[in-house]
């Protein structure tokens, strides 16, 4: 008994002292975080999350289904793709050619109508809404200072950064893409009451802007500020009107928020592998979307333009345009959207193909290497030409 209460009252020491400093720093999220966590049987967010958070709705109009190809499904996945579609736990698996579905699949009970979390997706739906901001004059380029819209940056050194800073992730600015420290902005900006607070507290510059591309979320949260001020309206009622509604979603999406209202825009927006594909083709249709411009058709093309940058180790750094990376394969320029746990979607314009993969999990990767498994969803899909 007496080894019991001495173990007891260790870590009821511990406890109170890990208590007293997330008191003293002011991080109370990082409970949450434990809870959500750790205390829930996972190791850190995933793709079902939509009721962990409250959320806006991003409401669709008139549903336009996308046609089924007179071939589809007549194409199986060979056992090697299949094998390592399991073991990455995809939950869904869509390829669209000329415009109608030629293979679909879902795992794990998932269907196609399921809500799955974007994580980093999410960014590129935020520069496609600055794009619209833009288009309806609200912005004026992406040249314009970010001073002009956030007033903290109106200081030396961050008076220099513009949004095409923020859009190609060259900001420089110190914000911590750690995604392993509770401690650090992915963990906080996920979890913690504020995101817009937190962001403005760390938009610390370190290195001059337009140099270095620095992958970071806290770039994308800035972008976020910038169209609720500049809008006037929550960031998911503009991308209802401008994007949601004309393209035709089947179905509503949802945008996780903070504990403020905020929409956290470098990550959590939910939506279906069916509804996730309309973004690809508006970025293959050049921002046109059954004749109506929704985005200007010179800022799609800009967005699909690597941008000029080395990468932290000093190295050309390609990869990445306006919050839409970039990459080629077999000969084929292709433009995606990524999150962290293998969400993709592919836009592959000569092929005029589309692919979305969801997930739980991707292939590790190391610094600016792309993961391995991108290259089992996108072999899959051209072998069904």
């Amino acid at each position: 008994m007496k080894i019991i209460k001495w173990i007891l009252g260790i870590l009821l020491t511990i406890f109170l002292v890990f208590e007293a400093v997330i008191f003293i720093t002011g991080k109370s999220y990082i409970n949450r975080v434990f809870a959500l966590t750790i205390f829930s049987g996972k190791m850190g967010p995933d793709i079902d999350e939509l009721d962990l958070f409250p959320s806006h709705i991003v409401q669709n109009a008139t549903p336009q289904p996308w046609p089924v190809s007179s071939k589809f499904n007549l194409q199986k996945l060979n056992d090697a793709y299949a094998v390592e579609m399991e073991k990455y736990q995809t939950v869904s698996y869509l390829v669209i050619k000329n415009d109608s579905i030629i293979f679909e699949k879902h795992w794990e009970g998932y269907n196609d109508s399921s809500l799955v979390n974007s994580f980093s997706m999410a960014k590129s739906i935020t520069g496609l809404l600055i794009g619209c901001a833009i288009q309806d004059g609200l912005i004026t380029s992406v040249n314009d200072p970010v001073s002009k819209y956030i007033p903290e940056f109106d200081q030396p050194v961050l008076n220099k950064i513009t949004l095409y800073h923020l859009l190609t992730m060259s900001s420089g600015l110190d914000f911590k893409e750690d995604y392993v420290s509770p401690l650090a902005w992915p963990a906080e900006a996920y979890y913690g009451k504020d995101v817009n607070a937190l962001t403005l507290s760390q938009s610390t510059a370190i290195t001059p802007p337009g140099k270095i591309w620095h992958y970071k979320g806290g770039d994308s949260q800035l972008l976020g500020i910038i169209l609720k001020q500049v809008t006037g309206k929550s960031i998911a009622a503009y991308a209802s009107e401008k994007l949601w509604k004309p393209m035709g979603a089947e179905h509503p999406a949802y945008w996780s928020l903070d504990d403020m209202g905020m929409e956290k825009v470098s990550c959590c927006w939910y939506t279906n592998a069916k509804d996730y594909a309309r973004l690809a083709k508006l970025l293959m249709q050049h921002g046109k979307w059954n004749g109506e411009q929704l985005v200007d058709s010179s800022y799609i093309q800009a967005s699909q333009q690597p941008a000029q940058l080395v990468n932290q180790q000093g190295e050309p750094s390609t990869q990445y345009g306006y919050q839409w990376w970039l990459m080629q394969h077999k000969g084929l320029d292709i433009v995606y959207a990524r999150g962290i746990r293998g969400q993709y979607i592919f836009a592959i314009p000569e092929k005029n193909m589309i692919v979305v993969r969801l997930g739980h999990k991707r292939a590790k990767k190391t610094g600016d290497e792309l993961p391995d498994d991108i290259f089992t969803y996108l072999d899959a899909a051209l072998g069904m030409e």
